[in-house]
């Protein structure tokens, strides 16, 4: 038997990890002297909420080796393989954790897979292993297939405020200041290297809408993959983005939720989409 695991920086749903039969670590977010745990203990609007009431940045901490060690040896147990997409390893060290257990476990049929990404980039390369799974793939090939993959899946995002960005050390105190006066938009992305890097500035809101359709139209869409437009806290940027698509003649999915791993970067109102570029985007 094949099994995928992913840690909570996927955002996927809770019923949806059950449904699909994926096993889940999660990370912890700590804000201010609170603890809590992704997924379990903090919902999403709540999160934002508390972002807005405590102007606090928040921290993630990484999984310990003990939590991925559990799921290793039952799956050296059952003799099953399992396949790792994690959070990219320039974000958190939670991919060292899964290597440190792996060791730990002494078992071959593990396949770690550093996304380079998080979100919902993470649960398109999972969606994919787990089709790739039901077609009796093995799980090498599978994580071969995802590496090649994962440099095309990218998040393309527009944050409400500098704030964020300028807290997460993205940019300085003084261009966060200025922007936000002059109503300035960032574009961010998760670069080819796994980090949060801003890759354009705009003003307002209409232009931020179609700096994302631009990039989208440059890269190229790989329609064998999901469209998602995503959002943080509050849909109705999310919402115009979605008309913006949908009058360019792009087939989009259903709008998905940020979580707190790159909510943290991104603050709450953000808006922007997840999805595979095809080939002539591979790298970009």
């Amino acid at each position: 038997m094949i099994r995928i695991l992913v840690d909570s920086s996927s955002d996927y749903k809770m019923e949806e990890i059950r449904e699909k039969g994926l096993e889940l670590v999660p990370i912890t977010i700590t804000i201010g002297e609170t603890d809590y745990i992704d997924g379990k203990n903090l919902g999403r609007d709540e999160f934002y909420e508390i972002l807005k009431e405590t102007g606090e940045f928040p921290k993630t901490s990484q999984p310990s080796p003990q939590a991925f060690l559990e799921v290793f040896l039952d799956a050296k147990k059952n003799d099953d393989e399992l396949v790792c997409i994690l959070l990219s390893s320039a974000l958190s060290g939670t991919c060292q954790s899964a290597l440190l257990a792996k060791s730990m476990a002494s078992y071959d049929k593990i396949y770690i897979i550093d996304s380079l990404s998080a979100t919902y980039t993470i649960k398109i390369l999972a969606d994919y292993a787990l089709t790739l799974a039901s077609q009796g793939i093995g799980a090498g090939e599978i994580a071969a297939r995802l590496e090649s993959l994962r440099s095309r899946v990218k998040v393309l995002a527009a944050p409400d405020t500098l704030d964020f960005l300028q807290k997460g050390g993205r940019v300085s105190k003084t261009a966060a200041a200025i922007g936000n006066l002059a109503g300035i938009k960032p574009i961010i992305t998760i670069s080819p290297e796994g980090q949060v890097a801003v890759i354009g500035k705009c003003v307002g809101r209409n232009k931020a809408i179609s700096q994302i359709l631009k990039q989208l139209a440059a890269l190229g869409r790989d329609e064998n993959f999901p469209l998602y437009p995503i959002y943080s806290y509050g849909t109705e940027n999310c919402t115009k983005l979605c008309e913006k698509l949908a009058a360019a003649g792009y087939r989009i999915d259903e709008m998905l939720q940020i979580g707190p791993t790159i909510g943290t970067h991104i603050g709450p109102e953000a808006f922007g989409i997840v999805f595979a570029a095809d080939e002539r985007g591979a790298g970009s």
